[in-house]
């Protein structure tokens, strides 16, 4: 029996809730961001993650999964295209690191601020949230299994799986945006842990990059 053409409410929340709660590119980066530029700019970046997974909701309810599943082309640009940008980011955010262990006069929030990836940071997490290989899997594949295609007005179950997500990636993105806040203050002047924190956050989008470039629909 669904919910308003949900099919099983309460598992998609724990599975959405899991999901969410999984390091990925959008939660690092605004981190990341909060921790060299404080919590505005952090709340700046979770809106550009907002915008972007709005996006890709949309673009999951007009149909996104069929259309790159017929044009494997497509998808093959769009991986690829997506893998390149993530890896830049984790190079910039790993040569920052590099930086500020040279540099014994700078703190890390410093140096990160003036990393090409920290400018504008909405603009910066709409592109990344974009290219999440994890938002993109869990929406094309895991979202949709739990929408009722019976149901007379499909509108209403998108929207309701839709505000679970935004709810718990709101929650969740606010969180890390005082932790950053927090961990600035606390290692703005241990210089190395701060780069080894910076790097490991690079590798870890570097990562992401590699893993979207061997992504698949299937």
């Amino acid at each position: 029996m669904s919910f308003y053409g949900v099919t099983d409410l309460w598992t998609y929340v724990l599975g959405a809730l899991g999901i969410i709660l999984l390091p990925g590119p959008n939660s690092l980066y605004v981190l990341s961001v909060a921790t060299a530029r404080g919590v505005r700019e952090g709340y700046k970046g979770a809106a550009g993650i907002f915008v972007g997974d709005s996006i890709l909701l949309m673009l999951t309810a007009l149909g996104a999964a069929g259309i790159l599943r017929t044009y494997p082309a497509l998808f093959m640009v769009v991986k690829y295209a997506g893998a390149a940008y993530l890896a830049w980011v984790g190079v910039n955010l790993i040569w920052a690191a590099i930086q500020k262990w040279r540099n014994k006069t700078a703190t890390v929030a410093e140096t990160q601020a003036t990393a090409i990836n920290m400018q504008n940071p909405f603009k910066r997490a709409l592109v990344i949230s974009l290219l999440n290989p994890k938002a993109i899997l869990f929406l094309l594949s895991f979202f949709v299994q739990f929408i009722d295609p019976a149901y007379p007005t499909p509108a209403v179950p998108f929207l309701i799986l839709s505000a679970v997500v935004m709810v718990f990636s709101t929650t969740y993105l606010s969180v890390l945006i005082f932790l950053g806040s927090r961990l600035a203050r606390s290692f703005s002047q241990r210089r190395r842990l701060s780069a080894s924190l910076s790097s490991g956050v690079g590798s870890m989008f570097v990562w992401f990059g590699v893993k979207l470039a061997n992504a698949s629909l299937h």
